[in-house]
């Protein structure tokens, strides 16, 4: 019989099942046994969308397809009145409905074969931490993927911490979704019941950006007997050397390759945001005013299921108008990118982004300051946190004004401000002096890096 295993089980969703790949990545590489559980086509879009890792390295993990019901998978709606992906619920409910009893046949199999289950759940999975309560030898941990700080406000003495000491407005996720995925949250995925039924908890974050915050959460966790963990960033570190490796790299690192240093700006506004039409045209004005080089990752959020036959993609003619516009001084890409590999790049000076945790760690990590356009759940917090705390960004757009079209000159005024003036030169500064400390906590002897060799210590006892 094997010691221990680990079954990761993320929420279906981009920004949650790459962090938790990332994290079953590291732990296999340490010779670990690993389950990545999830539908089947979640399964494949984790996969084809890893970025820093090389194909030995996904070999080393199980994947588990977790069967579900079929359910519709409508495009998105750029034009609806809230920002929220409202389009995947149908995939949610499928999701909470049928995946406990795939996962508990998952469990019930691994857990025969060893001596310990521990099974790692996105903190919106309180059915994997039902499942992993069930079994004699299991024990579960809650992930939550988000800052440290984004949940704080919500314990004591949290939000006089954030106001008070640091004047930060408290900006509660649940004030930047649907009053359906509320529902939702609290009454089918039960997303309150997930940490007190854990032994733990594992944060992708880092003392480097959030030390004073993960000591508050650690102290009262800790005090009521469960374990905690800041292990983050889980992305990969890459080097501007490894870039230039393999001969199947896309086409926008070879033309970063051509660019002055830290002369790009990256724009992307992540997996789960769509802009309307009238705001793409804003942007493309304030980017080709501005005469900055860019790369522009033009996507709607995705599809429950990304596999599904989405007919002609909407940006294609803007893509090829606009292009003969900027005339070689920026690159519109309408498919998917490198995010990993353009941030780490030398040529990128700062990224335009919609604050997804995954991307700031991403960002940060690489030294890369923001531009913050948040649109919805935890994004505004973020936000908050990246240009008023850490002081790595200058906020472009807050998110109470998504129903606004922000004109071209607003956008232009903040693009030049990051790219060509004493202050975005100073904050770019800033950014790589917080990602010098960040790379500094996953290196042997960092923060982040004791931490996930005592997790991994621990739940081989």
């Amino acid at each position: 019989m094997e010691s221990v295993a680990v079954v990761a089980v993320p929420f279906p969703a981009q920004g949650h099942l790459n962090q938790l790949l990332h994290l079953s990545l590291h732990l296999a590489t340490r010779g670990l046994p690993v389950h990545f559980a999830a539908p089947a086509e979640h399964v494949r879009q984790a996969k084809a969308r890893v970025h820093g890792w090389g194909d030995d390295a996904l070999r080393r993990v199980d994947f588990h397809e977790l069967a579900i019901s079929e359910y519709a998978s409508p495009p998105p709606d750029p034009a609806a009145v809230s920002p929220y992906p409202s389009h995947l619920m149908p995939l949610l409910e499928a999701f909470i409905a049928d995946a406990p009893a795939a996962l508990a046949a998952l469990l019930r199999g691994v857990s025969a074969s060893h001596r310990r289950v521990v099974v790692v759940y996105d903190s919106a999975n309180a059915f994997a931490a039902e499942e992993a309560a069930r079994l004699h030898n299991g024990e579960g941990f809650a992930f939550h993927c988000t800052a440290a700080s984004a949940f704080i406000g919500r314990m004591d003495g949290g939000a006089q911490l954030l106001r008070d000491v640091h004047g930060l407005d408290d900006l509660p996720v649940h004030a930047f979704v649907t009053e359906e995925f509320l529902e939702f949250i609290g009454k089918r995925a039960r997303v309150a019941q997930t940490i007190p039924s854990s032994a733990g908890i594992l944060m992708n974050t880092s003392r480097a950006l959030e030390g004073e915050f993960i000591d508050f959460v650690a102290e009262r966790l800790t005090a009521g007997g469960k374990k905690v963990f800041s292990i983050g960033p889980l992305n990969p570190m890459l080097e501007a050397s490894a870039l230039e490796q393999g001969t199947a790299r896309h086409e926008c690192l070879c033309w970063l390759d051509r660019q002055p240093v830290a002369s790009v700006l990256y724009v992307s506004f992540g997996s789960m945001s769509s802009l309307r039409g009238e705001q793409i045209e804003e942007l493309a004005a304030a980017l080709h005013g501005s005469k900055q080089r860019f790369i522009w990752v033009l996507r709607d959020a995705d599809r429950g299921n990304l596999f599904t036959d989405s007919g002609e993609n909407r940006h294609t003619k803007f893509q090829t108008k606009f292009t003969k516009e900027i005339e070689g001084t920026g690159l519109v890409i309408i498919e998917w990118a490198p995010q990993l590999e353009i941030l780490a790049h030398p040529s990128t000076a700062a990224f335009m982004s919609h604050c997804g945790w995954n991307s700031i760690m991403e960002s940060m990590s690489h030294g890369k300051p923001i531009l913050a356009w948040p649109m919805h759940s935890d994004q505004p917090w973020v936000a908050e946190l990246v240009c008023k705390y850490l002081k790595a960004g200058f906020l472009l757009r807050p998110c109470d004004k998504h129903a606004e079209v922000i004109p071209a000159t607003t956008i232009q005024q903040v693009i030049e401000k990051m790219m060509v003036s004493e202050e975005g030169l100073a904050m770019r500064q800033r950014a790589m002096a917080l990602g010098e400390a960040v790379r500094t906590s996953v290196a042997v002897g960092g923060s982040s890096q004791n931490d996930i060799e005592d997790f991994i210590a621990h739940i081989t006892r």
